[in-house]
């Protein structure tokens, strides 16, 4: 998992919001979202400040230990958790599970995905005809 999806998970795990997070941060909420969206390249200060404010090591966060990632890929790529803060929160099992739904969920859009595309080549061939 990047860096980037890691603090922005570690940000819903704490109920805050963006504005809430660059505020504590002291810059702008343009500027911590593009951090969220890996638009952006962060200083090792920022990334040491970001750590602290969520309670993590900057090896938890930079993923020196993969064995600390919110995810970690398992047998048939189902996802086992692993927590940074301790216990899990239920913040962070909400979490969790809209994850993997959003994972079924990506799934069911690649098998609609390939269906069209095959309908278009189907098409294509007809009208060639």
């Amino acid at each position: 998992m990047s860096v980037h999806e890691k603090i922005r998970l570690a940000r819903h795990a704490k109920g805050w919001t963006q504005e809430n997070v660059a505020d504590k941060l002291e810059m702008s909420i343009n500027g911590y979202g593009d951090i969220e969206r890996g638009d952006s390249d962060i200083k090792l200060s920022k990334l040491e400040k970001i750590a602290d404010l969520f309670d993590m090591t900057l090896s938890d966060l930079i993923g020196v230990n993969e064995q600390n990632s919110f995810f970690q890929n398992g047998s048939n790529n189902n996802i086992q958790s692993q927590c940074f803060f301790g216990s899990c929160s239920p913040e962070y099992l909400q979490l969790k599970a809209e994850c993997e739904k959003e994972r079924l969920l990506n799934g069911e859009k690649d098998k609609e995905i390939a269906l069209l595309k095959e309908l278009v080549d189907l098409l294509k061939h007809k009208n060639a005809s």
